[in-house]
């Protein structure tokens, strides 16, 4: 359990689990006792204000002159901004919460998933600056490709969950190129928390709070403001994703190099090519140049925060997931209902 002592407004967190490896400790080093926090006067002994207080008052004047110099455009563009993250992190929260749920009630479903998303992004081409993750693979005629053949299921259960989303959306429909690539980010965080668990014994409330307290949750910040890739109306060309059981391992890295993706990335998506990570893996480190790093993620793994395995596998999705995309910063925005005061009734 986590423990949480205030003195003042401090708080300090207790090992969930005891750390086996010694990187682990020394990277993530724990409070066990409850931490002091001294509330220090603003006047000194000798009735002069403390240096550090005084050069705070001076920042705060200096930051209050800059604002009041930004000017009524300043202001009512930030106001009009900041409503629209607004609206869109709301749209966003719902939409997270309705994937996690349907990814939690079929879970043996998260692996096609994790592919799905990326065969949709991996159609990407340098030099033509075409496909990538545009959403083509919902289309009948891109979805029934021998590459992608065992994953209509997962398309039926985003269409599940497109239905729902549309219905509370106030700014238009989601895009499937949002949905799919939103989708794997849930896929991803359902393994992390499932890691969680199992190393607290498949006790689920601990798993949850050893994720909340160690995991990467944080890293995805440039992951979440992608948000409003648009839909291709076409298929994307064939021949440009393989078959990932059936490729060797220099196809695979040859396939991720076309990309602008090493063997590094190719080894932390292991999940994505396959529904057996484990057996992934096995091929990968048959590879002297992979190898290497799959033993690194596999060693990560085996920590109590796993930090080196997340932070690159959602730097790697980041990446792939937007990968010839422009993004609509103002997607599923919508106008506010205008309020005239002179009417209200004080």
């Amino acid at each position: 359990m986590v423990a949480i002592s205030f003195v003042s407004t401090c708080a300090s967190s207790v090992s969930l689990i005891p750390s086996t490896s010694a990187a682990s400790t020394s990277r993530h080093s724990v409070i066990r006792r409850p931490v002091n926090c001294k509330i220090e006067a603003d006047i000194g002994g000798d009735g002069r204000f403390p240096r550090r207080r005084v050069l705070q008052f001076s920042g705060a004047v200096i930051a209050a002159d800059l604002i009041a110099r930004s000017g009524p455009f300043v202001e009512t563009a930030s106001a009009a901004d900041l409503i629209q993250r607004g609206q869109r992190s709301e749209f966003q929260a719902k939409i997270k919460d309705t994937l996690s749920t349907l990814l939690k009630g079929n879970p043996d479903l998260i692996p096609s998933v994790l592919t799905l998303a990326l065969n949709d992004a991996i159609t990407y081409d340098k030099a033509t600056k075409s496909g990538g993750p545009n959403g083509s693979i919902r289309l009948s005629s891109e979805i029934s490709r021998p590459e992608n053949k065992n994953l209509a299921a997962a398309l039926d259960l985003l269409e599940q969950a497109k239905k729902e989303i549309d219905s509370y959306s106030k700014g238009g429909p989601i895009s499937y190129a949002d949905l799919i690539q939103f989708a794997a980010q849930s896929a991803v965080k359902s393994t992390f928390l499932a890691s969680a668990i199992r190393k607290c014994g498949g006790n689920a409330e601990k798993g949850a709070i050893l994720y909340t307290a160690y995991g990467s949750t944080g890293q995805w910040g440039l992951f979440d403001r992608q948000f409003g890739r648009a839909d291709a109306e076409e298929p994307d060309p064939e021949g440009r994703v393989p078959q990932w059981e059936k490729s060797s391992v220099a196809d695979l890295k040859n396939k991720f190099a076309a990309i602008g993706f090493g063997t590094r990335q190719l080894a932390v998506m292991s999940a994505f090519l396959g529904p057996d990570q484990l057996a992934t893996e096995a091929l990968l480190a048959s590879d002297p140049e992979v190898l290497p790093w799959v033993q690194k993620y596999q060693r990560s793994r085996e920590t109590v925060s796993q930090t080196d395995y997340e932070v690159d596998l959602i730097t790697t999705l980041t990446k792939l997931s937007s990968l010839g995309q422009q993004i609509n910063y103002e997607a599923y925005t919508y106008p506010t209902r205008k309020i005239d005061i002179t009417k209200l009734k004080l």
